[in-house]
């Protein structure tokens, strides 16, 4: 049986998993996807913090900079009708 990003074993075809699906939603199979990994958030809010404090200001103010150009790629320019 293939497995999910996560390690689940998961159905191989489309009606399978479809039909996990309704398991689920009935309450016949628990939702895995319920159970948080705590430890693993905490340990990303952390290493955000941490990576900034060891961050130049100039690293942080190009890093920004790329970040908000990226925002601004994906606006679409009004029309001139």
């Amino acid at each position: 049986m293939p497995r999910g990003p996560k390690g689940e074993k998961r159905p191989a075809d489309v009606v399978g998993a479809a039909v996990n699906v309704a398991k689920i939603a009935t309450g016949e199979l628990p939702d895995d996807a319920d159970e948080t990994k705590e430890h693993h958030r905490k340990g990303g809010l952390k290493g955000g913090y941490a990576r900034a404090q060891n961050l130049s200001k100039k690293e942080r103010s190009r890093i920004a900079a790329k970040a908000a150009a990226a925002r601004w790629a994906n606006r679409q320019k009004p029309d001139d009708s």
